[in-house]
């Protein structure tokens, strides 16, 4: 009869094809690991690049920079797509082929987007949320991760109006609010995230619009 652990490492595997090598993995365990699994690195040229979010097989993994050491992705062998988003840039998408115990480096361009524009009158908006790796939609539209937008020196601008925030990491309870600003007004949202099951996030978690 399969392990417990076994048997959570095979879900995950199935449900999201990729696994975390942690730290907590007992040495032997993560050497067998590194004999099966092969592990991508990615590399971005500028900001831009390395705090866009990245997608594995339509997961959110995380933002690109933060994808190293405990948190370093290690996939299954085979062939596996890598999707990278940022706000007001054109995706970037590349199907790669994993060979077991191997490392190759995804090195990310993002283009700016032909049709992104600025409003020209805007309000502020500022999230104080917990984990700060988590995905952030306005609108039902990926704009970043959480992290982008908190902190004495960052927020985000937006237009006026009526608008829909929802932030989502894998393993926490969606959190969902609406915010009605007026122009140049200040608004923050606090809020730490909910553990709990990756069957709980909607769907623009896998396929961001």
């Amino acid at each position: 009869m399969p392990t417990k652990t076994a048997a959570y490492r095979g879900k995950l595997a199935r449900v999201a094809g990729f696994v975390f090598l942690s730290v907590v993995v007992p040495p032997s365990e993560a050497r067998a690991q590194s004999e099966v699994l092969g592990e991508v690195a990615f590399d971005g040229a500028t900001k831009v690049e390395r705090t866009a979010g990245v997608w594995v097989d339509g997961g959110y993994l995380g933002y690109l920079k933060e994808l190293k050491g405990s948190k370093k992705v290690m996939l299954l062998p085979g062939q596996h797509q890598i999707a990278v988003r940022q706000s007001g840039y054109d995706d970037f998408e590349e199907k790669i082929t994993v060979e077991p115990a191997q490392k190759q480096i995804v090195h990310v361009k993002l283009r700016l987007a032909p049709r992104a524009t600025v409003p020209s009158v805007t309000a502020t908006l500022k999230l104080t949320i917990k984990p700060d790796r988590a995905a952030v939609f306005l609108d039902d539209k990926y704009v970043g991760h959480v992290g982008e937008f908190g902190g004495k020196f960052r927020s985000m601008k937006i237009a006026p109006g009526k608008h829909h925030v929802r932030v989502e990491l894998p393993g926490y309870r969606t959190f969902e609010t609406e915010v009605n600003l007026l122009p140049d007004q200040e608004s923050e949202v606090k809020t730490e995230l909910v553990k709990g099951s990756i069957q709980q996030n909607t769907p623009l978690i896998k396929k961001p619009d």
